[in-house]
């Protein structure tokens, strides 16, 4: 029984296991997804809504999914310049991964993300019409805890984010009490090193490219990783919104 109980503590505890290989999928892609940074753009939001990683590979290698205007599948979006892509999902050990990568492209939510690409201020995408649209289940498996302590040494800096730093912050900035009022402010929260004043010292590992040598922060860098952001959102679901009483009337 001892001999048996050793071997599974060691399986547990060796890195590569089935539960840590389980959240993760091979997408083989076009080059052209890939130089544009579109697949950096896209794969980390993907990952950030589900908690599922992905690796990709160069189109027509051995994947668990294929995105290109050559893979056989279902429609996924189209280009600016009339290409259309295609989303193919091949049989396999991780095919339930893949086929929640293509729900979640196909979701009302995943077509949105694409339409927002832009190079240049220029976006590169558009839905194609008559895409089915799906409704996908969002899941944030991010640790509220940790995310709490995340924001108070990281945001806290110049964010108010609850009542153990109700005191600090800067007067420029919103609480995170407040910034929940706002529009789309579930959105601001899960992108916010893409808005201003974030991009100009703010780096996500895997995701955001590094400061040019010849620009570098004005203060000192935000640095956060995939599992950090899912930390934040789980805190910041759990955060109340801000009164801040009845709307303005004009006279």
């Amino acid at each position: 029984m001892r001999y048996v109980l050793a071997i599974l503590i060691w399986a547990i505890m060796q890195p590569g296991t089935v539960s840590a290989e389980g959240k993760t999928f091979h997408l083989s892609a076009a080059e052209e997804l890939i130089a544009t940074g579109f697949l950096k753009y896209l794969l980390p939001r993907f990952a950030l809504k589900t908690g599922v990683k992905v690796s990709v590979v160069p189109f027509g290698e051995d994947a668990d999914a294929s995105l290109s205007t050559a893979a056989e599948g279902v429609t996924a979006f189209q280009h600016i310049d009339g290409r259309v892509y295609q989303i193919g999902i091949s049989a396999g050990p991780s095919q339930d991964h893949a086929d929640r990568f293509q729900k979640w492209l196909l979701s009302a939510i995943g077509q949105k993300t694409v339409v927002k690409f832009k190079v240049d201020a220029i976006a590169q995408y558009t839905a194609v019409e008559k895409v089915e649209v799906v409704e996908v289940e969002e899941i944030i498996e991010g640790d509220a805890v940790l995310g709490e302590e995340i924001a108070l040494r990281r945001c806290g800096r110049c964010h108010v984010v609850g009542k153990k730093n109700k005191f600090g912050g800067i007067g420029s900035t919103p609480s995170f009490g407040a910034m929940k009022t706002l529009p789309r402010w579930r959105e601001r929260f899960e992108t916010f090193w893409t808005l201003n004043p974030h991009p100009s010292f703010t780096q996500i590992k895997d995701v955001t490219e590094p400061f040019d040598p010849a620009r570098p922060p004005p203060i000192a860098p935000l640095e956060l990783t995939l599992d950090d952001l899912d930390a934040l959102m789980a805190f910041v679901l759990t955060i109340k919104k801000k009164d801040l009483g009845p709307a303005l009337v004009q006279q």
